[in-house]
């Protein structure tokens, strides 16, 4: 199984808030990663994943949907 580097930042968004008359303006970071499928099913149809100590199997089906089990 190859490695998994192709994920990227979402965009920083500006976000504006208010207190009393006072504005404040500052960028919230989006720390959610993006990883495309084909990046994950790059070796088949099946993705092994550890999670706290336990195994889980990520599939993908004929139809192109994704099932996660344990």
């Amino acid at each position: 199984m190859g490695s998994i580097a192709d994920y990227s930042m979402m965009d920083t968004s500006n976000i504006i808030s208010e207190t009393g008359t006072d504005k404040h303006r500052f960028s919230m970071l989006d720390r959610r990663k993006s990883i495309h499928s084909d990046t994950l099913f790059s070796d088949g149809d099946e993705v092994l994943i550890q999670h706290r100590g336990e195994q889980y199997l990520l599939r993908r089906t004929r139809n192109g949907k994704l099932i996660l089990t344990k």
